[in-house]
Order: structure tokens, then sequence, then C-alpha cells
């Protein structure tokens, strides 16, 4: 029971473990590689509040996140939340596991400037954020390595969905896992099949990949 897990690192070894847990051999071929770029540090006095949709903004954001680490951080999942006090920030306040949802709970607490620290390559949140200040690049791959063999692969992003519909050929003997009905959207046609996980969350992901394996949907 081999499932492709295509999310960059660290997550994609968090994955392969929770997946050994499960009992499914996991195949690893990360579509992007995270790094750090250099970011200029607005004026504090701008913003009632941080927004982080990304773990990987506050473990790769560097020493400028203490600047806004006595604002109230809006975080997107438990994941996300923990590496924000990782970071520094003190108050973190977890929220739903998507951007939009995460900007309308801010918006509910009274936010009406929040500061969002992000990738690259991200999707725009609108209010309350002001400002969007990428701290990390995901680069990604150019091709796929040879011989990858597995059962279901596991698309955790719409990013990595439209990405590995362009690498990956002939895609008509591929069972795709999806965390979301975004994701699945973005990946497209032509699959030997599509299911969506019932939560976004890597460990339902998962329990349907495992789910695929056995019944061979």
């Amino acid at each position: 029971m081999r499932v492709l897990i295509l999310r960059p690192q660290p997550g994609a070894g968090e994955t392969a473990e929770r997946s050994r847990a499960m009992g499914l051999e996991p195949v690893l071929a990360p579509l992007f590689t995270i790094r750090p770029i250099a970011w200029e540090r607005p004026d504090r006095g701008r913003f009632d509040a941080v927004v982080l949709t990304s773990a990987k903004a506050a473990r790769l954001g560097g020493d400028g996140l203490t600047s806004f680490s006595d604002l109230p951080c809006y975080a997107v999942g438990e994941r996300t939340a923990a590496e924000a006090e990782a970071a520094g920030f003190a108050d973190v306040r977890t929220g739903p596991s998507n951007g939009a949802a995460l900007a309308a709970t801010a918006i509910a607490g009274g936010v009406t400037a929040a500061l969002h620290f992000c990738g690259r390559d991200h999707a725009a949140l609108g209010p309350p954020v002001v400002a969007e200040i990428p701290v990390y690049a995901a680069e990604p791959v150019g091709h796929l390595p040879e011989g990858l063999d597995y059962e279901v692969a596991l698309l955790h992003s719409p990013r990595a969905a439209a990405l590995f519909a362009k690498l990956i050929g002939d895609r008509s003997a591929i069972r795709i896992a999806a965390i979301s009905e975004q994701v699945a959207a973005t990946a497209g046609g032509g699959w030997r099949s599509v299911a969506v996980a019932d939560q976004p969350r890597d460990q339902a992901l998962l329990e349907l990949a495992a789910k695929l394996c056995h019944t061979g949907e």
C-alpha cells in the first residue's frame, strides 16, 4: 500500500511518519524546495494583528518576526499555531484551516489592519489584511523522479495539484487523494479516480488514502 507524498520537507517527512504508523509505505517525491527570502520590516504601528496561513512563514520568517510578536497572531490550524508560538508570538489564536475563514475570524475578533506573513506564491486574503510580506519561497521541481511506484498520490495544495498534473504525463491509471475540493478541482480530470478527504488535515488525507488502497477504488 504505497502512497506518493509530494509535499515539501519537513512536511513530507511528517506525512511519511504518519503513513508508516498506519501501515502504509511512503514514496517521497517533493514537488517544491522551500527556502527563506529576504524581506523588509514594515512600520509596526500600522497593524493591530498578524495573520499566518502557513507554518513555513513562522518557521522561516527569521528574527524580523520578533518586532511583531506582541501583536495577536491568527494562525491557520494547530500546526501553524505551534510554529507561531515557537517563533515567539505570545498571543496565538488558532483559527480555521483555510485563509478566507481565518480572515473572517480575525474580523470577528475586532482586527482592522492585519499583516500577513506568507510565501512568495500566495493567495491574497483581503480584509482585514492590509499588507502581505513574503518571507519564503517554494521553488518547483522541473521533473518527477523516474520509476515511481505507488497506489495513491496525495495532493496537499492547489499549487501541488497543478504542478503534478503538468509533470505526470499519462494520468489515466493514477488515483488521487486530495485534501480539499479546491485541490481536487485544480488537479483537473482524466485521472483513474479522485477522492477528497472529509477534513482538510494530513491525518484525514492519509485515512482516505488507506481506504483507497484497501478498496482499490
